[in-house]
This record gives structure tokens, C-alpha cells and sequence, in this order.
């Protein structure tokens, strides 16, 4: 009787998978900071170096619940975040794609055929059927660790590619908000100034009833009406820029221009959040960036363990078996059965240099990514230092301006009263009025380069964590 295909084909099966073994994950070197951090911030005060970190829910600290809808709509629809999402995902593909070198290959192959002849004798016609069923396996051994090193690469990209989503979605969050509040900024800007062209308005009308009496010259005239088109000139520039404010912020959340609409009329009544900077250890934590910098240097490294794996000889084990009968039948009842079990070996004798090149090349990358990362981990400590000095220095810029805001409005009230008792001429009324709206107008834009800086030290410090 003849052996079932199993007891046959089974031994042999189980000797290769014996051998479908891959090596264990290689050691690619060190990934430790070229940098030593340093034990503070220098720029810190000692309330804010005290707090850990900015909070997961930060943006909630500048009081606005419209900033917060923004958010979470650039997040459902920006262009740049489905863009890196799907990078992702490319990613995660090429990573299964390399894995799968780690695994053997099948192959199954099914046959039938009929035999006709013609006979002499009675019947005058025979005919034999004949079928096969072969299943084959392959596998390269993976003795110098290139499979895995390529699949451990591979698999580093999944997560360079989920940092660098975190980096886009960090820069996104905080171009939404600079967008925002420069928006706000811009329509306090409009109003400033449309409060300035009545305060110029007023005073033309003073400077015409002067006139009328003979307490002006026509000279003087002409220097307010002058003043007073100087004004009606700059609103429509304002007003344009709004304009495009608003436009890049719809291309931010994914929206054509005509369906975003900002109720926000200014900066007035918003606050700035909290925020904490810890220590500048964490920083290469926190940071999706510098962490990615840090996995493509693992993931050099396992480029150089394939390159070098290249120059050894490659094995391959081949497992094939075949049942073979007179028809379908013979196939389940009793089958001839072959099985063989082979082992190949393969090696490039000469290849003009051009393995062991792209063995330096794969080396002279991970130098080149170690200092790349030592610059990431200098760029991102002197981001930080920069935000908390700015935001110090316009802390201080804001309150001194605020107090030149009063000063000037003070300023411009005991001018006018003058130019109408007429103990001044128009000249120092002019520059008053003059004053009074520069300063307005630059309060305005320190107020946004106060929230633009605390944006700034948010994403230097590599956005918020919740306490998980």
C-alpha cells in the first residue's frame, strides 16, 4: 500500500521550518543625545521652569471657544494633515512589505491531462488520465540578519512617519492660531484706526470753523485735510490684509474662503496660558521631531548591518512535493508522491566595488544623521531659549506701550483743547493725533506678538502632554 502524502512530505516540512528561523533583532548602534543637555533653561523664570510641561488642553488658557472649534476643524480637514496621514500609512505598507522577507514563500500547482491513441484491435480507441498537485516552499536564511535589519528599517519609517504626523499636526494647530489672532489683530488695527480718522475728522471740523472766523489759515487747512487723506488711505490697505488673513486661514482648515466665517472682532479680553518649559532633557522626548531624528539614526544603522549582509553568500532553502495519480480519484485514494528538500547557495565573486561602496555610503549616512540630530537637539534648545526670552521682553513692551497709550491720548485731549483756545498751532495738534495713533496701532501688534510668542514657545517645546 502506499504511503499517505502526509507521513512523506511531513517530515520534510518540518525540517525546513526548522530551519525558517530569522536572527534576532541586530544592534545598530547607539542612539544616545551628541548633546548634553543642560541642567535648566537660562532664560526661565523660576515660576515657569517650576511647572513640568504646557498642559494637553493649553489652547484653552487664551479663553477663546472659538480658537478651540478652529482647532478641532483644522484637525478633521486640513489638506497637510490627511497628506501626512496617508504617508503613514505608505509607511506602515513598506514596513509589511519588508517584513515579509522574513517568512518563506508558497507556491501550489495543479495539473490534469488526457492521453488519446488509436488501437487496432477492437474499440478502435484508449485514453489515459493522469493529474498532479505540487506545493513548494522557498526561504532565504537570514544568516547575516539582512532580512530583519531591512524590516527593522522599515519598520522605523512607521515611525518616523507618525512623528513627522505629530510635527505637521504641531505646526498646523499653531498656524491656525497665529491665523486667528491675526485676524483679531488686523479688525483692532481697522477700528484703531477708523477711531482715528473721526478723532481727524473732529479736529478738521475745528480747524474749518477757525478758518471761517479768521482764527486759521488756509495753510492749516490744507495740513488736516492732508492728515485726514493720510488716514482714509491706510484703512483699505488694513481692510485688504484682513482679507488675506482670513483667506489663509480657510486654506489652514480646509475650507474655501467663502465658508469661513471668524466672529472674533479683536484681541481684547483674551488671555495667555500657562506655560511650563521643565527641563531641557525632556525636550528630546517631547519634540516629535528630535525623536524621529533619533530613530533614523537606528534605522541607519540597520541600513548598514543589510549593506554588509550584502557581501556574504546567500542561502536559500527550497522544500518541494508532488502527488501525481491516474485521475482525480487516484489523487485522494492513492497517490505516487515525490518530496524534495534542497538548500542553495549564491555569491557575487566580483562585482567592481559596488557592494562594499554602498557599505560606506550606508555608514557615511548614519554620520551624516548623527549630526543632523546634534543640530535638531541645538536648533530645538535655542528655539526654547528664544521663546522665553520674547516672551519676557514682550510682557515688558506691552505694559510700557499700554502706558504710552494713555500717555498720547492724554496727550492729544490737552493739545486739542489748546488748538481751539488757540494757545498752539495745528503742528502740535497734527503730531499728537500722529502720536496717538502710532500708539495705538503698535499696542495692537505687541498684543499679537505676545500671543505669537507664547505659540512660538508652545511648539518649540514640542507641543502638550496629558499626564499619561
Amino acid at each position: 500500500m502506499t504511503a499517505r502524502p502526509s507521513r512523506l512530505f511531513l517530515p520534510l516540512l518540518l525540517a525546513g521550518t526548522a530551519l525558517l528561523t530569522g536572527c534576532a533583532h541586530g544592534d545598530y548602534g547607539t542612539t544616545t543625545s551628541p548633546v548634553t543637555p543642560q541642567a535648566a533653561w537660562q532664560r526661565a523664570d523660576a515660576s515657569v521652569a517650576s511647572t513640568p510641561w504646557p498642559a494637553a488642553d493649553w489652547w484653552g488658557g487664551f479663553g477663546s471657544a472659538e480658537l478651540l472649534t478652529l482647532l478641532g476643524d483644522a484637525r478633521a480637514a486640513n489638506p497637510d494633515l490627511a497628506a501626512a496621514a496617508a504617508r503613514l500609512a505608505q509607511a506602515d505598507a513598506r514596513a509589511r512589505a519588508a517584513g515579509a522577507a522574513l517568512l518563506p514563500t508558497l507556491g501550489a500547482s495543479a495539473g490534469l491531462s488526457r492521453q488519446e491513441s488509436d488501437a487496432s484491435g477492437p474499440g478502435g480507441r484508449s485514453g489515459r488520465t493522469s493529474s498532479s498537485l505540487g506545493l513548494s516552499a522557498a526561504y532565504e536564511l537570514d544568516f547575516w540578519g539582512a532580512n530583519r535589519a531591512a524590516a527593522d528599517s522599515a519598520a522605523a519609517g512607521v515611525v518616523i512617519s507618525r512623528l513627522d504626523q505629530e510635527t505637521v499636526a504641531l505646526t498646523v494647530t499653531a498656524g491656525v492660531a497665529n491665523g486667528y489672532f491675526q485676524v483679531l489683530s488686523l479688525r483692532d488695527r481697522v477700528r484703531s484706526a477708523e477711531e482715528s480718522l473721526a478723532l481727524a475728522e473732529r479736529v478738521m471740523a475745528v480747524v474749518d470753523a477757525r478758518y471761517r472766523n479768521g482764527a486759521a489759515t488756509a495753510l492749516e487747512v490744507a495740513q488736516q485735510r492732508n492728515a485726514l487723506v493720510s488716514q482714509q488711505a491706510a484703512l483699505p490697505a488694513l481692510r485688504q490684509q484682513e482679507v488675506a488673513a482670513l483667506n489663509s486661514l480657510a486654506v489652514l482648515l480646509g475650507r474655501a474662503p467663502a465658508d469661513l466665517s471668524v466672529s472674533g472682532t479683536g484681541l481684547g479680553g483674551l488671555g495667555l496660558p500657562a506655560t511650563g518649559v521643565g527641563v531641557p532633557a525632556d525636550l528630546l522626548e517631547r519634540r516629535p521631531d528630535l525623536k524621529a531624528a533619533a530613530v533614523q539614526l537606528e534605522a541607519a544603522g540597520a541600513d548598514i548591518v543589510a549593506a554588509r549582509a550584502a557581501l556574504y553568500p546567500a542561502a536559500t532553502l527550497n522544500l518541494s512535493g508532488t502527488l501525481t495519480g491516474a485521475g482525480l480519484s487516484s489523487l485522494v485514494d492513492a497517490p505516487g508522491a515525490v518530496a524534495s528538500l534542497g538548500l542553495s547557495l549564491a555569491q557575487s565573486l566580483f562585482d567592481g566595488g559596488r557592494r562594499r561602496a554602498q557599505v560606506e555610503v550606508a555608514q557615511a549616512r548614519r554620520v551624516e544623521l548623527v549630526e543632523t540630530y546634534r543640530k535638531a537637539i541645538l536648533t530645538g534648545f535655542s528655539d526654547v531659549e528664544t521663546a522665553l526670552a520674547q516672551a519676557r521682553n514682550t510682557e515688558s513692551q506691552r505694559r510700557f506701550q499700554e502706558e504710552a497709550v494713555r500717555l498720547s491720548r492724554e496727550l492729544f485731549r490737552l493739545a486739542e483743547t489748546r488748538y481751539r483756545e488757540g494757545a498752539v498751532d495745528l503742528l502740535t495738534l497734527l503730531d499728537a493725533q500722529r502720536s496717538l495713533l502710532s500708539a495705538q496701532d503698535q499696542l495692537t501688534q505687541v498684543r499679537l506678538a505676545e500671543m505669537q510668542t507664547a505659540i512660538a514657545l508652545f511648539r518649540a517645546l514640542g507641543g502638550g502632554w496629558s499626564a499619561a
